[in-house]
């Protein structure tokens, strides 16, 4: 290597540590980058899922989807196996009972429309519900009153719900609510308690490995369900149903942690909080895309409830990283506001 190759690399080396030391955006790009990329999967699965399952039986699916999820997050951290202690295993499996039943009841929701499905779009947008209900029960379990931003963020969040039901007040019914939008709303409270459970993560928890935890107990509660259910599954053949399980399971789930727990070491909760909250907005886009259709009313309560989760979800996470709280990664979703903070404070 020559001498003038050398040199170019140094000062190369020392420009970018200045930049990243005087301009800390500089070296927050390629993360925020990373965490879209994530937020555009997770809003693409809705589709692919919805058209997996109308192939392929539900729970054999998700058997599928989160076996491999959990083989490849555990092959790529293999550490997690020293760190499967008895506080792991029991926060682990009581946070994977509600995200087990979240993931079957927001999967369920995908059904073809004659078995009561809805559509991927307002699957994605009625999922996003728990970004709003999380600093709700958080306020409420820490003894204290919702802030002025959750509140807000409910008050968008009923009008869009509403727009999206299709009340008709004046017939006193709904002329557009389907079974499948009951089940997401039910796997959005669901998903609520699963991000409540992991609030309770402490200095002594391992993140990576609850992660694999509630993947593996996922996969085979779901295993246990196709059995329970009769499924006649075997081995997919059709590559619609592949394709599906490989973008949910490794980048959709085994890569998306990964991305999060880097992520989130570099970049500030408030602004992790506002891409991942782009989700449900690129999952109505997806099914809408699908669809060939956008409805005006879908689309007015689309703009309230995603208003909604900025408001709750970005005035929360400003609020706690002033004070210094500490977020862990969800499998999925925005990041969780845990217990390790308070014991960072005992430890002074």
């Amino acid at each position: 290597m020559s001498k003038h190759t050398l040199q170019v690399r140094a000062r190369y080396v020392r420009y970018a540590a200045h930049k990243t030391r005087k301009h800390p955006r500089f070296n927050s790009i390629a993360p925020a980058l990373a965490l879209l990329f994530i937020a555009v999967i997770w809003g693409s699965t809705f589709v692919l899922m919805a058209d997996a399952i109308a192939e392929y039986p539900m729970y054999a699916f998700l058997a599928l989807r989160f076996g491999i999820a959990a083989l490849v997050l555990a092959m790529i951290r293999p550490d997690i196996f020293k760190k499967m202690t008895a506080e792991n295993v029991r926060l682990g499996l009581l946070a994977s009972i509600f995200l087990a039943l979240g993931y079957i009841l927001q999967t369920a929701s995908l059904l073809p429309a004659d078995m009561g499905g809805t559509t991927p779009a307002r699957s994605a947008f009625l999922t996003g519900v728990y970004v709003i209900l999380v600093p709700i029960f958080q306020s409420l379990l820490r003894k204290k009153f919702p802030d002025w931003g959750v509140r807000i963020g409910v008050v968008l969040a009923i009008g869009g719900l509403w727009a999206l039901s299709g009340l008709n007040i004046a017939s006193g019914g709904f002329y557009d609510w389907v079974l499948g939008d009951t089940l997401v709303l039910l796997a959005a409270v669901s998903y609520t308690a699963h991000m409540l459970i992991l609030g309770f993560t402490t200095q002594r928890h391992s993140t990576t490995t609850l992660a694999v935890i509630q993947l593996g107990v996922i996969a085979i509660v779901s295993a246990f369900g196709s059995i329970l259910t009769g499924e006649t599954a075997g081995l997919p053949q059709g590559q619609t149903v592949w394709f599906a399980i490989i973008i949910t399971s490794i980048f959709g789930s085994s890569l998306a942690f990964v991305v999060q727990t880097w992520a989130q070491k570099i970049l500030a909760p408030a602004r992790v909080a506002l891409i991942l909250v782009l989700e449900p907005v690129f999952g109505g886009i997806f099914g809408w895309s699908a669809a060939g259709a956008v409805p005006i009313r879908e689309l007015i309560g689309a703009i309230l409830l995603i208003g909604g989760m900025l408001s709750a979800e970005l005035i929360a996470a400003r609020k706690a990283e002033s004070k210094g709280e500490e977020f862990e990664p969800a499998l999925e979703g925005i990041p969780v506001l845990t217990k390790k903070s308070e014991d960072t404070d005992n430890t002074r």
